[in-house]
C-alpha cells in the first residue's frame, strides 16, 4: 500500500474561503472516489478566525499542537490586508511553518496572494512565481520585491516544489495540481471527471 500524503491547509485569519475551500473540497472528493491517502487538517494560529467576507471558522487544530513531520504538504489560501490576512500571514510562526516544508523538501501550494507569505519567508527567493495580477499590478511588483522572478502573464506557475496563482479563479487548478503531484495524473482525472470537471487542467 502507497504511503499516505497528509495537507496541512494553514489559515491565516481574514482568508478568502473560496480559496481554502478548493483544497478541502478536491482533498476530501480524493478521500471517497480517488486513492484516499490524502487526509487534509486545517490548522491555524488562532482558536477562531474570521474570513475575508466576515463568517468565522474554527480551525481542526492549532499550529503549535502539530507534529510537521506527519505532513507531505502545505497549502495557503490567500486573504485581504483590510481583514487582517498578512497579520498572521507575516508571523513568524507562519514564515517558519513555510521554511520548514521547504527545507524537508515538501509541497507548497498557494493561491492568490497567499504567495506573498511564501516569498516574505525567503522561500521563493530565486524561483518564479506570481501573485494577485489586478490592481495595476502592485501585488505582483511587491512579490517581485521579496526576490523571486513573476511570471505575470501566467494563471499557475510550478518552480521547484512550490505552486503559485494568479487569483481565486485559479483555486480548483491549484488544489488538483497539488493532489496529482502528491498521487498521479491517473488519480487526478478520476477525481476531476467524479466532481464534473475536465480531465484536464485549463492551464
Amino acid at each position: 500500500m502507497e504511503e499516505e500524503q497528509k495537507v496541512l491547509l494553514f489559515l491565516p485569519n481574514g482568508f478568502e474561503a473560496l480559496e481554502a475551500s478548493a483544497f478541502t473540497d478536491v482533498f476530501g472528493w480524493n478521500q471517497v472516489v480517488g486513492d484516499k491517502r490524502t487526509p487534509l487538517i486545517t490548522a491555524g494560529i488562532r482558536p477562531l478566525l474570521r474570513c475575508t467576507w466576515n463568517f468565522t471558522v474554527q480551525p481542526e487544530k492549532q499550529l503549535e499542537d502539530l507534529d510537521l513531520s506527519e505532513f507531505a504538504a502545505l497549502a495557503m489560501p490567500g486573504g485581504f490586508q483590510r481583514a487582517g490576512f498578512y497579520e498572521d500571514g507575516y508571523d513568524e510562526r507562519t514564515l517558519s511553518l513555510i521554511r520548514h516544508f521547504a527545507s524537508h523538501d515538501k509541497w507548497i501550494a498557494s493561491v492568490c496572494v497567499g504567495a506573498l507569505p511564501i516569498a516574505k519567508s525567503g522561500v521563493l527567493s530565486g524561483l518564479k512565481s506570481t501573485t494577485y495580477h489586478l490592481e495595476g499590478g502592485r501585488w505582483q511588483a511587491q512579490l517581485e520585491a521579496m526576490g523571486t522572478e513573476v511570471e505575470r502573464d501566467l494563471r499557475l506557475v510550478e518552480d521547484g516544489k512550490v505552486i503559485t496563482s494568479s487569483c481565486p479563479s485559479t483555486a480548483v487548478e491549484v488544489a488538483f495540481r497539488l493532489l496529482e503531484r502528491l498521487t498521479s495524473t491517473e488519480n487526478v482525472r478520476k477525481v476531476r471527471v467524479e466532481m464534473g470537471y475536465s480531465e484536464s487542467s485549463i492551464f
